[in-house]
């Protein structure tokens, strides 16, 4: 009987052990972390949840709703495109970018000029263009996004 018990102890610690250590939240993988956000119902037409080739996901940085509307030009992001597409404005000008959506967007420049942080809901990012020039640029969050400054 002392013998049984040996082995049943042995079995159950032969079957716990490698269950326990298969079962660890520990991780030693330096493989990055993959974000995804969640959809959700807002009732208005988007592209909220859907998942692109190039989609990355961004810190944020959130918006005042209370923030008075920019004075100058501005340029609203909304159902994931940016309106107007094209704004042209003299040197000197600073232009500002409102996020309109509830999904998370930034405003990256394709030659490197300007980069915004991540704006939550009614964010605003501006910048002021000091060089005559056409500035094309994407959301790096959603690259599909495209628009272009003309400063003249």
């Amino acid at each position: 009987m002392q013998m049984s018990r040996l082995r049943c102890a042995v079995l159950v610690a032969a079957v716990a052990i490698p269950l326990a250590a298969c079962s660890g939240s520990g991780t030693t993988s330096d493989a990055p972390l993959s974000i995804t956000i969640a959809p959700h119902a807002t009732g208005t037409p988007g592209m909220s949840g859907h998942s692109m080739p190039g989609m990355t996901s961004m810190p944020t940085t959130a918006g005042s709703p209370s923030s008075p509307a920019p004075a100058g030009p501005a340029v609203s992001i909304e159902n994931f495109a940016f309106d107007p597409p094209t704004l042209t404005v003299p040197t000197g000008t600073t232009v500002t970018w409102t996020n309109r959506d509830e999904e998370p967007h930034n405003v990256v420049s394709e030659d490197g000029a300007f980069r915004s942080p991540g704006m939550d809901a009614q964010g605003t990012f501006s910048y002021q263009f000091a060089k005559a020039g056409t500035y094309q640029y994407v959301c790096g969050i959603h690259p599909f996004m495209k628009a272009t400054v003309v400063v003249q």
